[in-house]
């Protein structure tokens, strides 16, 4: 916060090839921006909180720099000294300014991203994004426009938004961001006069006054509905302009090549959603919630038609005795309720009126608030293809009259984004536990078929009997008997998805996902309820896709066991042929971290997928899979595009849907700029994945066989340091700030499936998320050293020169290595040795803190040997530069998070001493960034 505020790199060599040149000068850019809103918020600092706490603050910064680098223990006791003599609102004013700078890098390093990105764009001579990039290799190895055309009609890249609770930030907060993101933005690309220099100057410190002063904590905790309207604001920031762009921009590259009488490219990119459809483990998804959610996701869509369909007729002033219209667009404008004189002459303009009244009354008719009102009085459309048709008239008769350029401006965009976000904005999802819907159906079977306990039955007896349940032409749900309300809770959302199918289109709700699928009956039970409200026939169709979820290791192990038996299944198979032969399939990357770690779980995914690519090719029918990541690596985070290249072969074949969690959205999709290139890398993956190297992740056996050895010792380390060793889950709740965590008012849903603190039954998110808060991130690396150490010693011939080999050519076992060189450089052994002390038991801390020092040491030092590095992130410089810049301003929060924890601890009746933890929460996860 002073013009110190970045360590000099001035002892670096000076770079001579372009792209160091061009690094460099991005840095010293980057270095810039962060000293500029450091200054601005020091001297925030200083004028809202006196020259003391300012001076404070350094003193603080400098200490803890001399503790991290060096472990320094005079830096320890020093730091020590300063944080137990401050008070505590001294305290919180300090964990404000550490938090806020945190926020404020971040925003200078999403502007220098963007800054670079658009370089790399404007220097590019094959155009701008990665797809380009991709298309270019597409063409170079062959494949023709035609064929990349018919890729893309079967295509499929659906990101799809979770309220998983790992997003700290108000939104409040998040807008004051955005605001100073646009005035840097603004600086860098336009030439200030001085005059607006110093406006621009003033404008930045009022941003940054208010943020000082606006709320950085939630006071009251969010409902689903408030999780909805959040995921909302990302369609205003970047999907419903961003998403058409996108698609319009690819039909263009293929039209290059001359084939424009090709027709228009599939819109194959889909926004998927989690928000107000996920019941499993949060009550407060009701059938009227669900209602309620699909209400506000229209209600968005139809208010953007609206907006573009006003400014559309403003723009399409075209006078009939000017130009000439077609027979249909006459037609379509005769039909319009708008009788002004001024537009009589004025087709277009009259068509554009029609569209937009019967675009009104569809709202009305579907019960979604818009705030504007027509001209006229309009019939609803009976579908959103009839929308489209009146679009189509439009771009026909400008097409046929030469007015092609037209054509291609707002209306072309409309008509995309109508296309792909329908009457319904994104496809809603629905989701419940296994163990809901087998209590649903058992308390329905037990009442129609009394002396029956359906629970009491083996696995074969239930799906003979669910078999003969679909098939039956009568309904299961008596009106005579009085079920129990969690009974009556699913049979009303099972309810509330067919009137949304009848109201919203199918498109509103095409999958119901079932949490921890265990067996074939988890699957059919589901199809039996789907029955009971006319989503799943008893001819055999269904209107909705049965989607299991593996997450644990051992549901991974044997997901393509049970899906080959599902397959297999006559009365099953006939569903999925209805549904155009396709089954999706979700993987959990989080439940099984937990279970197995970090190795054992990237290992069982990928096996798994191996063996589900095997099933479907054996049955013909196409796998789509579903992959559950989160943003941190312990939940299966890290780089999209390299995680999808690095699928088995197969499994990815052209269709992939992928979460996008908590503060990950925001970091992707709150920049239209940068959401548009996440998108981009999205798609470029998918297509590169299934065109360009469909079978090139088909590894020598002899890597499959190391890589089953070193996840077996990698899950006997983990498993018996947090499963087996007595006393973990007092070390756990003890030395990091689960109990904490749950004071956050971040999310709806509850922190533990159970209320119990055991591991097994605490939910993924906190589990990980307090690790990362701790500043060790076990979930992200424990076991792998060990596990290495092991290996080489049982197989002395091959040794460390196989691993390397391993590393260099395998894109999987690349991409497990790199996550972890992330994971770790982000953590510090000597801040998570000041948590270890919160543990009241001595000879407990010293027996699992030195366990997992001693493997932290273990890993970095395989780690580096396998990848040839002599530091961590040395192969990636500016994230390397990016972690080594936040640790001054993110170490100091780490500290005094844990004198607060000490006296929270302690009873101490200060509200004020949890909200302090409750920011140093806060202000870590900015620095952290994916956290959860």
């Amino acid at each position: 916060m002073s013009l110190q505020t970045i360590p000099s790199d001035s002892a670096e060599p000076r770079p001579n090839r372009p792209e160091d040149v061009q690094a460099t000068e991005a840095e010293t850019r980057l270095r810039d921006d962060i000293r500029l809103l450091g200054r601005i918020l020091g001297d925030t600092v200083r004028d809202q909180e006196g020259a003391d706490v300012f001076d404070l603050v350094e003193r603080i910064r400098q200490t803890s720099i001399r503790f991290h680098r060096d472990e320094d223990r005079l830096a320890r006791r020093e730091l020590e000294q300063i944080l137990d003599g401050m008070s505590i609102p001294d305290t919180l004013r300090i964990v404000r300014a550490f938090s806020y700078f945190s926020h404020l890098a971040n925003i200078a390093e999403d502007h220098n991203n963007i800054r670079q990105m658009r370089a790399r764009s404007a220097s590019r001579s094959g155009g701008a994004g990665v797809l380009a990039g991709t298309l270019a290799n597409a063409k170079s190895a062959g494949v023709s426009a035609s064929e990349l055309r018919k890729f893309f009609k079967g295509a499929l890249v659906s990101p799809v938004l979770t309220a998983h609770p790992t997003e700290v930030r108000r939104k409040s907060t998040m807008d004051r961001e955005m605001e100073v993101a646009a005035l840097l933005d603004r600086r860098e690309r336009v030439a200030l006069t001085p005059e607006e220099a110093d406006a621009s100057d003033e404008q930045l410190r009022r941003e940054v006054l208010t943020l000082w002063q606006t709320n950085l904590l939630r006071r009251t905790k969010l409902t689903v509905l408030d999780e909805v309207a959040n995921g909302l604001s990302f369609y205003d920031y970047t999907f419903l302009r961003e998403v058409p762009r996108l698609v319009n921009a690819l039909e263009d590259r293929l039209e290059e090549g001359g084939e424009q009488a090709a027709g228009e490219l599939a819109s194959f990119l889909r926004m998927g959603s989690w928000i107000g459809g996920d019941r499993d483990g949060n009550p407060f998804v009701t059938a009227d919630v669900m209602r309620g959610t699909l209400r506000l996701q229209s209600s968005r869509v139809m208010q953007f038609y609206l907006n573009e369909l006003h400014v559309l007729g403003s723009e399409l002033s075209i006078a009939a005795h000017l130009a000439d219209v077609s027979e249909e667009l006459r037609n379509l404008a005769e039909r319009s309720p708008d009788t002004s004189p001024h537009r009589s002459g004025e087709p277009y303009r009259l068509a554009v009126s029609g569209i937009y009244a019967r675009l009104t009354a569809t709202a009305e008719m579907l019960e979604v608030e818009i705030t504007r009102r027509p001209v006229g009085k309009g019939a609803p459309y009976g579908s959103v293809r009839e929308l489209q048709a009146d679009l189509d008239v439009l771009h026909r008769s400008l097409i046929s009259n030469n007015a092609r350029v037209i054509a291609r401006g707002r209306l072309r965009l409309l008509r995309r984004a109508v296309d792909c976000f329908g009457f319904h904005l994104a496809r809603l999802d629905i989701r419940q536990n296994s163990a809901v819907h087998e209590r649903t159906i058992a308390e329905l079977m037990d009442a129609a078929n009394p002396g029956m306990s359906y629970l009491a039955l083996g696995e074969d007896a239930r799906i003979s009997l669910l078999t003969n349940e679909l098939r039956s032409t009568r309904a299961l749900v008596s009106p005579f008997v009085k079920y129990s309300d969690e009974t009556m809770g699913e049979l009303n959302v099972f309810h509330a998805a067919a009137e949304a199918h009848a109201k919203f289109g199918s498109d509103a709700i095409p999958q119901c996902i079932i949490s921890m699928c265990k067996g074939m009956s988890d699957m059919l039970e589901v199809a039996v309820l789907l029955k009971e409200v006319g989503l799943v026939h008893p001819s055999g169709r269904s209107a909705i896709n049965i989607v299991p979820l593996f997450e644990t290791i051992e549901d991974l192990q044997a997901s393509s066991g049970i899906m080959d038996r599902m397959l297999s299944l006559h009365d099953y198979r006939r569903l999925v042929d209805s549904r155009g032969s396709v089954q999706e399939v979700m993987l959990g990357y989080s439940d099984s971290n937990k279970d197995g770690g970090f190795v054992t779980s990237g290992w069982e995914l990928y096996k798994a997928e191996i063996g589900l690519v095997e099933v479907f090719e054996r049955h013909h029918v196409r796998l789509r899979l579903f992959h559950g990541r989160g943003g941190s690596v312990g939940r299966g985070g890290g780089p999209s595009y390299d995680a999808i290249i690095a699928q088995p072969g197969g499994a990815v074949n052209g269709q992939i849907r992928i979460t996008e969690q908590g503060e990950i959205i925001s970091s992707k999709y709150s920049n239209a700029e940068v959401g548009r290139n996440n998108l981009e890398i999205l798609a470029a993956a998918t297509l590169e994945a299934s065109l360009l190297n469909p079978r090139q992740s088909a590894p020598r056996r002899e890597y499959l066989t190391a890589m089953d050895e070193l996840s077996n010792l990698a899950f006997k380390a983990y498993r018996g340091l947090v499963y087996e060793t007595d006393g973990f889950v007092d070390y756990f709740w003890a030395s990091t700030v689960i109990n904490e965590i749950a004071t956050l008012n971040i999310g709806s849903r509850p922190a533990s499936r159970k209320k119990t603190r055991a591991i097994e039954d605490l939910r993924a998110i906190p589990w990980v998320f307090s690790w990362a808060q701790c500043r060790l991130m076990l979930p992200g690396w424990y076991g792998f050293g060990s596990a290495v150490e092991q290996w080489i010693a049982d197989h002395p011939e091959k040794g460390m020169p196989f691993l390397k080999e391993l590393y260099k050519e395998w894109p999987f076992f690349r991409m497990l290595l790199s996550n972890m060189d992330m994971v770790l450089a982000k953590s510090s052994i000597a801040i998570a040795s000041r948590y270890a002390e919160l543990v009241p038991d001595e000879a407990l801390r010293e027996k699992i803190f030195g366990r997992i020092r001693r493997e932290w040491h273990s890993c970095i030092e395989t780690l580096l040997d396998i990848m040839g590095q002599d530091r961590l992130l040395q192969g990636n410089p500016l994230l390397e530069r990016s972690v080594r810049h936040r640790f001054p301003y993110l170490d100091p929060l780490n500290h005094v998070q844990v004198e607060l924890l000490r006296e929270h601890r302690a009873q101490n009746p200060d509200e004020q001493v949890l909200r302090g933890i409750q920011l140093t929460i806060n202000g870590i996860s900015a620095g952290l960034r994916n956290t959860g």
